[in-house]
């Protein structure tokens, strides 16, 4: 299926781009079945943003499975109106979508390695090159059950903070970025931190930590990813991984 007449090249180039990236944290085993989700902000006035239509696999995601909502979490397109969203997914995202004009794109996964560390009283460690990137830039939400009720937005909002990434006590992992390719990289790096560490302290050793100088130094050296354009080198490389579904996901 090739773009739909009536849609502009905008937003069908917003829903390939996202539709791959569902396809891109699937090849990288960072699903939980039909749950968790990743919105992607539509440009223009409207404060439009596509979410996932609720009961389709992450690898098998196509740009048409994507439903376009307003931030009250109504469908915006009749011709979806039988598409469900996932609730707890629109709460989670329209918090974040409204509040934070520089995070496009928001990923919320629930991986054993994520969860794991969610549930762990510490948080993340600075343990590992990975987790530094995260070196005091990293929130916390405490748990409040699942994500239904709209009041919730303004508390996640409130822990966010300044931050493009959060753990949610008890639950999963929350990043965002102002494109896919920067929400993939944060997703990316955290979830590869939270294994890491549910890995390291398995091991029943004594752990190393870097100093506190080396930690911030680090955290910001990663800060120069997007300056020497790394980070849409990365997102390149991995579409490659998925270069022969692209006919499948972009329709």
């Amino acid at each position: 299926m090739s773009k739909p007449e009536e849609m502009n090249a905008v937003e069908w180039q917003a829903r390939c781009e996202l539709a791959a990236l569902y396809r891109l944290v699937a090849h990288f085993r960072m699903t939980d079945l039909i749950d968790t989700h990743i919105t992607l902000r539509i440009p223009g006035p409207e404060h439009h943003f596509l979410i996932n239509r609720y009961g389709v696999i992450f690898d098998r995601m196509r740009a048409s499975d994507l439903v376009r909502i307003d931030p009250q979490g109504r469908i915006v397109d009749p011709a979806y109106a039988d598409h469900r969203v996932n609730t707890a997914g629109f709460v989670i995202h329209s918090a974040i979508h409204m509040a934070r004009a520089d995070l496009n794109c928001v990923i919320h996964t629930h991986t054993a390695a994520g969860m794991a560390v969610a549930a762990q009283k510490q948080g993340l460690l600075p343990i590992t090159q990975h987790a530094l990137k995260f070196y005091g830039k990293l929130a916390y939400h405490t748990y409040e059950g699942i994500a239904l009720s709209l009041d919730e937005r303004q508390r996640l909002i409130a822990d966010l903070g300044p931050h493009k990434a959060m753990i949610l006590r008890n639950h999963g992992l929350l990043v965002g970025g102002a494109s896919v390719a920067h929400a993939f990289q944060e997703i990316y790096f955290l979830e590869r931190a939270c294994q890491a560490q549910v890995q390291a302290l398995a091991g029943g050793c004594e752990l190393n930590f870097p100093s506190s100088a080396v930690c911030t130094h680090t955290a910001e050296q990663f800060e120069q990813d997007d300056a020497e354009n790394i980070i849409d080198l990365a997102w390149s490389a991995a579409l490659t991984l998925i270069e022969s579904q692209r006919e499948s996901y972009c329709s």
